[in-house]
């Protein structure tokens, strides 16, 4: 197995070409690869889940925090300087799949050997008591495939939990829900100070059983392999319609009490697009709901993108006195 550094880049959109790219291109047939990766604040959702379903848009907007689509299934995860990230990219020889003990089981030995009591729970979960400390999922394709995971070592907990804890609206869709389980720090069980580096190495060397860092098999990304993974990353992960746009078609309602009165609105969205809109309401207005309703369908279901289609419309003439603002906080 040779070990891939990613060079400290903390892009979740970068970090998760370089996985692609691995598992699509390096040689498979004598190396297996293993990849660890740290992202800046970021949501990282399963390739089957309806994005909108799975995050707190408003935050995660305030916070600028990014959301990406990987490609293996499973539930959204969050991301930051706190989590470590690993991936195992082998060959698929036609029992690896869904097989999680044969890769989880090195990362359970290396945290057993720092005195965490880790077991597998479930299909591909590592708990420490009732606590999960790391998911995991798969990804499959031509004959190759990578198990990857998360490593809460000093994750801070409560943007977990915010930037995850999606409106109670009703939303009906065909994607994924995400499964929300108690979760846990590593660093709550272990009694040195280290650094999520210096956990990494720790995980290295047991991993490549080896005393020194300097002894672990390397492959280094070349000047070429950079180019495609910047490519990979540009089509891909920082693609609007990859991340937002690919989510199942899904039916929303939701409705909100202003002062003007209530407002109830229904909308579908495909392929992250607005194609169909309904507003219905006890308020006051005058004008015709259907100048609102035509301005919306077609367009990409972002705050951003319902703000510029509406911006200029004198919301008070179909509502009352209500601010384009307040309206964004009823449609996203």
């Amino acid at each position: 197995m040779l070990f891939v550094d990613n060079k400290n880049n903390y892009d979740p959109e970068i970090n998760l070409a370089i996985e692609q790219y691995l598992v699509m291109n390096l040689p498979i047939e004598e190396n297996s690869y293993l990849l660890f990766y740290i992202n800046d604040p970021s949501i990282i959702i399963g390739k089957h889940q309806n994005t909108i379903e799975e995050i707190n848009t408003e935050y995660v907007d305030k916070k600028n925090i990014k959301v990406v689509r990987r490609l293996s299934g499973g539930g959204a995860v969050y991301h930051d300087r706190g989590n470590l990230n690993f991936s195992f990219i082998t060959k698929n020889d036609g029992n690896s799949f869904s097989n999680y003990q044969r890769y989880l089981n090195p990362v359970i030995k290396a945290l057993q050997q720092m005195g965490v009591n880790a077991e597998i729970k479930g299909r591909n979960d590592i708990l420490v008591g009732d606590k999960k400390i790391s998911g995991n999922a798969q990804f499959a394709t031509n004959k190759r495939m990578f198990t990857h995971g998360t490593l809460l070592f000093n994750s801070n907990m409560d943007e977990v939990s915010t930037s995850l804890k999606v409106r109670k609206d009703k939303i009906e869709s065909k994607g994924i829900k995400s499964i929300r389980s108690r979760v846990a720090n590593i660093t709550d069980y272990i009694t040195t100070e280290l650094t999520i580096e210096e956990f990494r190495d720790k995980l290295l060397l047991s991993i490549f059983n080896v005393d020194s860092i300097k002894d672990i098999t390397k492959y280094e990304l070349t000047e070429s392999d950079w180019s495609q993974i910047r490519k990979i990353s540009q089509e891909r992960y920082a693609n609007w319609e990859w991340n937002f746009g690919r989510s199942p078609k899904f039916y929303m309602e939701r409705t909100q009490r202003f002062p003007i009165g209530s407002i109830d609105l229904k909308l579908n969205v495909e392929d992250g697009i607005i194609t169909a809109i309904k507003i219905y309401g006890d308020f006051f207005g005058v004008g015709n709901l259907e100048d609102i309703e035509n301005k919306l369908i077609g367009k990409k279901y972002t705050k951003q993108s319902v703000a510029e289609s509406l911006r200029g419309l004198d919301l008070s003439l179909y509502f009352g006195k209500i601010t384009l603002e307040e309206f964004l906080t009823l449609i996203y």
